[in-house]
């Protein structure tokens, strides 16, 4: 059997599992970590996530900038109120 354009590759195929998602509420990424993705998950002023999920693997991350600017966290979620 021959591969024509039509085949589907495994990562596409239905029976492969998605690189990112959730299994019940815990978070999970199997994809290559990445620079850009490291940074957005470990030291990131713009997302309002004390918790993101992690780079790779299943859990949470910590988002230092919000853990060492504590009051600036509390006081956007009392803003966002």
């Amino acid at each position: 059997m021959t591969a024509t354009s039509d085949d589907q590759s495994p990562a596409s195929s239905p029976e492969a599992p998605e690189p990112q998602g959730h299994v019940g509420p815990v978070p999970y990424d199997s994809r290559r970590p990445t620079l850009g993705r490291f940074k957005s998950r470990v030291w990131n002023k713009s997302d309002p996530r004390l918790f993101p999920p992690k780079m790779i693997g299943i859990g949470w991350a910590i988002n230092f900038y919000w853990l060492f600017h504590l009051a600036g966290y509390f006081a956007g979620r009392r803003a966002a109120r």
